[in-house]
């Protein structure tokens, strides 16, 4: 299939909330079947969570996990570009990166509607908490590429420059702000974050709405629209230490103002379509110019770990 035709005012774009198989192949076959619904919707931009092959295997500390990572490019990247091309849409999927022998990534694969990969993002932050043993398997992502740009680059494709991050990479302004600072026009957060079932209701849904929030703060600190997949469905702790995740979906896509585009439900699998005027982020800075009111002479102690 060519590429879609885009209008020059409105980009149609998805974000995919999907359950997860212990199976790689039942997942990418997951990942497919979403994929092509929000094709026939229309979507031009459609974006997958993060590490939607698999399980989240970082419940625990397990060396043969490694088994699960593969090169970029790779059996994943082949298989997700050439749906991107039948369908003539860009796709933004997500690969448990084998970079070399004992370096591994959290990587983001961004492919145009030909199938080519337009560029990856190597996840930044990296977690190491209750449950989300992040740091055991993943490394950071490169501070500077060799082509002398910095990690938090846009992505340019057909329907835009794509500032993509992933989920614990949402916490950070520093990240939003340097990617908007290079010309990101949609920030892209591929996620898995989810409940302890031992919380109390009041704590889950305090973190849910931090969660959300943050990344809307986001969109309207840089006037620039968010999209968000998040994963659902009740994943165990393989060690069985604890009671496991409940991933907690509520996938979104807001405007440049933290406006809800779009909003899913926290346990169904869904293709979430929004549409985003691709005008109004130029408008709205031209009324809360906050690029332009920045202090940069000012802020010299944002490269301190702590002020003193």
């Amino acid at each position: 299939m060519s590429a879609r035709n885009i209008t020059s005012n409105t980009l149609k774009v998805a974000a995919i909330q999907q359950t997860c198989s212990d199976s790689k192949d039942v997942s990418l076959s997951t990942s497919e079947r979403l994929v092509r619904q929000a094709a026939a919707q229309g979507a031009n931009l459609v974006v997958l969570q993060e590490l939607h092959s698999t399980l989240y295997f970082c419940q625990t500390e397990d060396v043969e996990v490694f088994e699960l990572a593969e090169p970029v490019p790779g059996p994943t990247t082949e298989r997700l570009g050439a749906l991107a091309a039948e369908l003539g849409i860009v796709l933004v999927g997500s690969v448990f990166e084998r970079r070399m022998n004992g370096v591994y990534h959290n990587t983001a694969v961004v492919f145009e509607t030909d199938g080519t990969i337009a560029g990856i993002y190597r996840k930044m932050h990296i977690p190491d908490d209750p449950g989300f043993y992040e740091k055991f398997f993943f490394t950071p992502g490169d501070a500077t590429f060799n082509n002398g740009q910095s990690g938090f680059t846009p992505i340019q494709t057909s329907v835009g420059k794509l500032g993509v991050l992933v989920c614990w990479d949402q916490w950070y302004p520093e990240a939003a702000r340097l990617m908007a600072l290079a010309g990101a026009e949609i920030l892209i957060y591929p996620t898995a974050i989810g409940w302890d079932h031992t919380d109390e209701p009041e704590e889950q849904a305090r973190q849910l709405e931090a969660w959300v929030t943050v990344q809307r703060g986001h969109a309207v600190a840089n006037n620039l629209p968010v999209v968000a997949p998040n994963r659902v469905g009740s994943e165990p702790d393989p060690s069985g230490h604890t009671s496991g995740i409940q991933f907690w979906g509520n996938s979104f896509i807001c405007g440049p103002q933290g406006e809800f585009l779009a909003r899913a439900d926290e346990n169904s699998e869904t293709v979430l379509i929004g549409e985003i005027d691709r005008r109004c982020s130029e408008s709205v800075r031209r009324i809360w110019p906050h690029l332009r009111d920045r202090r940069i002479d000012a802020y010299g102690d944002i490269l301190k770990r702590v002020r003193d």
